[in-house]
């Protein structure tokens, strides 16, 4: 067991050498193993579950009206178009809350201010075109398409990336 313990010693002695070849610093060393160095674990602020699952709510119910557009395009069924209708109007209502809450959490200041005004852009921008999609989706028929599909492509892409930023953003926060 002994020979074990010294052979995994001599592998993490080797690969803890700096690339020019001198050898680190028993601290370094220490700080390396430990994991330290490479997470600051005192300032991770896990995003509120609440705010995650409004952030994430919105994304099934956009993702729904694109594909609903999408069996739209193909099949010239009219009720994929109301059923997109109801789903965009849905995310917004999701979405809006998640963007309320955005900027609420960006005027306090719960985050630093870069790492928060990212996810409540990115979310007031997938709120604002999600509006205008729904108001493309009140037009009758054929006449929502291809505005209705593009859009309902744009937002899904928008939403994901807001959820993205929110969730990369609330693993390494600021003050707590």
């Amino acid at each position: 067991m002994a020979a074990i313990g010294t052979r995994i010693t001599a592998l993490v002695g080797h690969s803890l050498q700096s690339s020019s070849g001198v050898a680190r610093s028993t601290s370094e060393k220490e700080s390396l193993l430990a994991g330290t160095a490479a997470v600051d674990r005192s300032r991770i602020v896990p995003l509120h579950p609440l705010r995650a699952v409004l952030l994430a709510g919105a994304l099934p119910l956009f993702l729904g009206a694109l594909l609903s557009d999408w069996a739209y395009s193909a099949s010239y069924q009219v009720q994929w178009t109301n059923f997109a209708s109801w789903l965009i109007a849905g995310a917004l209502v999701f979405s809006g809350f998640a963007l309320l809450w955005s900027l609420i959490d960006l005027i306090r200041g719960g985050r630093s201010g870069h790492r928060s005004l990212l996810p409540f852009l990115l979310l007031l921008v997938t709120w604002v075109l999600g509006f205008v999609n729904a108001l493309v989706h009140a037009r009758d028929g054929w006449a929502v398409m291809p505005q209705g599909l593009l859009l309902s492509c744009l937002v899904t892409a928008l939403v994901v990336a807001a959820i993205w930023s929110a969730f990369a953003n609330g693993r390494a926060g600021g003050k707590s």
